[in-house]
């Protein structure tokens, strides 16, 4: 199938790469978002967020016309869908924003189009997402109705992609293509092999979207073993980044790296979705949450436990990114915990966060954005959250008149 026009719906951290990755291959692209600020900046041939070697795709992709931004979508060969998809109270999983894409791009849908839904989503959402375009395009089939014969062709591919190597990994790594159908599958694989050097592997859409939620909470589990023997090592007085690198000597033996909590829109959501889909079957998945999701109050105790040494203790908290080196905030274990210090210690909690220009407006009142320097200087307690690469430069023997709380073993690694 020729694929000359591709829309791409939501322009975040992976759409908005996936549309440059798509552009690069000279094809037409339109990209497609709610936010009018992200819209504007990327018809400048700027962008909206950070992502290492994004703003030179984005920037030669608008510049040649291979990419355009819009609000609303437009007619295309293929559409695919990168919304978030976040969770309510009680762990339950938020379509929401899937179905107002789905709503908004089923109006300019023609026969032979194809939907893509790369959004982690939990079992059967891509179904739903076909049931919604049915509902409002009686006069198109859809796989669910008509199967092979089906008008539309719609298939689950999610992402699987690391950023601050977003680009390289959108091309590198393999694609799992779950279609409705088997020819869904087969011809979203034509669309992605357009820019993907990885292999492209078919399956059914259920399996695909249960793969990547398998792939997060396996590494959710595996950072809760850590996190827990962290909390374990301290009650005894281990130095637990010692322990895990002699243990890790083992040759069957890869224990990850404990931290301040698990954060990001995916490893900290996605296991959710498979304990709402399986409640009383998966045990261990939810056990692993709630371990991982505790360690921030862990966190918070330790400083507090610190403060206790200072008249009006100054607190600088290191990185409120949700890993090194980037600028999201999402579900950030280190955001929830420089947000309950600045509550308990207002005016005097510093931030360093150098991939950011501000904080959240919500935290401004409580929260002090600085440069590093300044909270050496200024400091009483430093909080190490994140390992962002300038941290790691900084001289030991400013520390020394510190306290230090270092939760990613930085110092340990010196």
């Amino acid at each position: 199938m020729e694929f000359e026009t591709i829309s791409v719906i939501g322009l975040g951290y992976i759409g908005l790469p996936t549309a440059a990755a798509f552009a690069a291959r000279r094809k037409q692209v339109i990209g497609v978002d709610v936010n009018q600020h992200a819209v504007d900046t990327i018809n400048r041939g700027e962008i909206h967020i950070v992502e290492p070697e994004l703003d030179m795709l984005v920037h030669a992709a608008v510049t040649q016309g291979h990419l355009r931004a819009t609000t609303k979508p437009e007619p295309a060969d293929a559409f695919l869908i990168a919304v978030p998809t976040p969770f309510t109270e009680g762990h339950k999983p938020d379509l929401s924003y899937i179905e107002a894409a789905s709503r908004a791009v089923a109006p300019v849908l023609k026969k032979g189009d194809l939907v893509v839904l790369e959004s982690t989503s939990p079992v059967g959402a891509t179904e739903q997402m076909a049931a919604w375009m049915a509902e409002l395009r009686p006069d198109l089939s859809f796989p669910q109705q008509r199967g092979e014969a089906s008008d539309i062709r719609i298939a689950h591919c999610p992402e699987r992609v690391l950023p601050g190597h977003v680009i390289r990994e959108l091309v590198e790594n393999d694609r799992v293509i779950g279609g409705m159908s088997k020819r869904c599958g087969e011809v979203a694989r034509e669309l992605y092999q357009i820019f993907v050097r990885g292999e492209c592997i078919l399956t059914n859409a259920r399996t695909a979207e249960m793969c990547k939620l398998t792939e997060n909470a396996s590494r959710d589990v595996g950072i809760a073993f850590a996190n827990e023997l962290s909390l374990i090592c301290d009650r005894l007085d281990i130095n637990v980044w010692e322990l895990i690198r002699l243990a890790n000597r083992h040759p069957r033996v890869n224990i990850l790296q404990p931290g301040p909590g698990v954060g990001g829109h995916c490893i900290a959501v996605d296991p959710w979705f498979i304990v709402d889909s399986a409640p009383d079957e998966a045990r261990l998945i939810r056990t692993a949450r709630v371990v991982n999701d505790s360690k921030p109050d862990w966190v918070i105790e330790r400083v507090e436990r610190a403060a206790e040494r200072f008249r009006d203790p100054v607190i600088a908290c290191l990185g409120v990114a949700f890993k090194a080196d980037i600028d999201d905030l999402r579900e950030s274990p280190a955001l929830e915990i420089a947000r309950h210090l600045g509550e308990r210690y207002a005016g005097r909690v510093l931030v360093v966060e150098p991939n950011i220009h501000e904080l959240p407006a919500k935290l401004e009142s409580t929260l002090q954005l600085c440069e590093l320097n300044e909270a050496l200087l200024r400091a009483d307690v430093l909080v190490i959250l994140v390992d962002h690469t300038p941290f790691k430069t900084v001289d030991q023997i400013r520390l020394q008149t510190k306290v230090v709380i270092d939760t990613r073993g930085m110092l340990s690694r010196v």
